[in-house]
């Protein structure tokens, strides 16, 4: 068996986690959550994602500065 796409969700808002997150486990993927922007570039680094979806309005670092830390 293959190993599973590792995707990062980062969100601050619990019910958008819980919905897409399930629904991408559903379809079969490994998912990883980090709920503001510091978490998510210590995901990022720490878990290697294939595929980020990240929310722009996030407590401690907004989605624009957690892209612009992940291109440097």
């Amino acid at each position: 068996m293959a190993d599973k796409v590792r995707i990062l969700l980062v969100d601050d808002e619990p019910s958008i986690v819980k919905m897409v997150g399930k629904r991408l486990e559903v379809e079969g993927f490994d998912v990883v959550v980090a709920m503001d922007g510091q978490e998510a570039l210590k995901a990022a680094q720490t878990q290697a994602p294939a595929v980020i979806i990240l929310d722009l309005m996030l407590p401690k670092l907004n989605g624009y500065e957690v892209c612009t830390a992940l291109k440097e």
